[in-house]
């Protein structure tokens, strides 16, 4: 579907910066203790994929409604990456300069969400 003036999802800087998020948790999860694996690692992983994942979805709905839901789901994922990577830290799994980095790539995405979501509520 195209959105935003013809553009694909795909050349959405909120989408990329999903993506780029999902790549930064895999790189941070990848240090945890193997007995994570089906634990943390696994839910913080999930959580960061559904970010992107989601705004690709809601730009494939047809309707304005259908699309904020799925956006909303995406920035829900986004407060969950952000706990589990503060539970990261707690436990030392990673640093507080990893942490501080990722936070930073959590808030813009946030940002961006936001006025993305804002943008459709006025279609």
């Amino acid at each position: 579907m195209e959105v935003a003036g013809g553009r694909s999802y795909t050349n959405l800087e909120v989408w990329t910066r999903g993506r780029a998020l999902v790549k930064r948790v895999y790189q941070l999860s990848q240090k945890f203790p193997r007995e994570e694996i089906f634990g943390l690692t696994a839910q913080v992983r999930s959580a960061a994929v559904s970010v992107p994942s989601n705004i690709a979805e809601g730009c494939g709905r047809q309707h304005a409604k259908d699309a904020i839901n799925f956006f909303h789901i995406s920035r829900g994922s986004l407060y969950e990456v952000e706990t589990q990577l503060y539970v990261a830290a707690d436990l030392e799994y990673i640093n507080d300069e990893q942490l501080k980095t990722a936070l930073e790539e959590i808030l813009v995405c946030k940002k961006l969400l936001n006025g993305f979501i804002k943008y459709y509520r006025g279609l």
